[in-house]
């Protein structure tokens, strides 16, 4: 078996920031169980697998694929970096001759479109409801300690419990908070969260760019520690900071190590666009 393989970092137009994803072309058919192993092989938080959708299609001139993502441990219902990452090889490095690509996932079409130099991600919006403290109180303080908690939010499309920090804090405190996910399987094992969202309202541009708001994200249950950027977590990021801040265009950044910006835009049909750059870093074949 040979299958050509790419790293792209997504959400950054700079190698080795942004969040990498591995991107494989599957000409054929591939085993169930060997999709979880090239995933595991790769070990990054996300591996992608675009297929064909008809025999006749190619690479290079179909517009519509078949497209799944694995993490190390499971496959997942919704990747947006992997998702980007996958248009870019298929734009950049596959020369497909579409300004716009569709993808069929198990959270139904996504597409992907080039604008100048960045790759637009058309993802679900989805509504973030008030989460009761106490019930996640053990959760919150296990990962954050005594932070200080100004919101609390549930996503049940995602399973993404969203925090927000008090406003009191600033971006350089998110980037440096110290968090525990450990623990955090057996603290919550309910299977009702797969992923913690950490937020913080945005300042004022100063001397450096300004942003609405900033993130971290955390997915210990599908096997990701914490997670550099995460399109998936923006889609419920952009319903929640939309309604907060009374905007429907934003620019936000993920304060992981490596970071990565996101530009957003809330959509007339209760959908958003999510903008990103992409680098790739790598491109090989795949033996086995």
């Amino acid at each position: 078996m040979k299958l050509p393989i790419f790293i792209a970092d997504a959400f950054t137009t700079r190698a080795f920031r942004g969040n990498p994803a591995a991107v494989c072309l599957l000409e054929n058919e591939l085993d169930e169980d060997m999709h979880q192993k090239i995933a595991r092989e790769m070990n990054l938080s996300e591996t992608a697998f675009i297929r064909k959708m008809h025999p006749t299609d190619n690479f290079t001139q179909s517009s519509c694929f078949g497209l799944r993502w694995f993490t190390p441990a499971s496959e997942v219902p919704l990747c947006g970096h992997a998702t980007l990452a996958s248009a870019a090889v298929l734009f950049y490095k596959i020369k497909n001759m579409n300004s716009m690509l569709s993808f069929v996932t198990l959270s139904g079409e996504l597409k992907a479109r080039r604008e100048e130099d960045d790759i637009i991600l058309d993802l679900p919006l989805y509504p973030a409801h008030p989460q009761n403290f106490h019930e996640v109180e053990d959760l919150i303080k296990t990962t954050i300690g005594n932070t200080l908690v100004q919101d609390v939010c549930y996503s049940p499309d995602t399973q993404n419990l969203l925090v927000r920090l008090s406003d009191a804090y600033d971006r350089s405190f998110l980037e440096n908070l110290k968090v525990n996910t450990e623990n955090l399987t057996q603290v919550e094992n309910t299977g009702k969260v797969k992923g913690l969202i950490l937020t913080l309202k945005g300042e004022p541009g100063g001397q450096t760019q300004a942003f609405d708001f900033y993130s971290r994200y955390f997915a210990p249950w599908v096997g990701v520690a914490e997670d550099p950027v995460t399109g998936s977590a923006h889609a419920v990021l952009s319903s929640y900071w939309s309604q907060h801040l009374g905007k429907k265009e934003m620019h936000a950044f993920q304060c992981s190590r490596r970071g990565g910006e996101l530009g957003i835009s809330l959509r007339p049909d209760g959908r958003v666009d999510i903008r990103g750059g992409a680098a790739i870093v790598l491109e090989g074949t795949l033996t086995a």
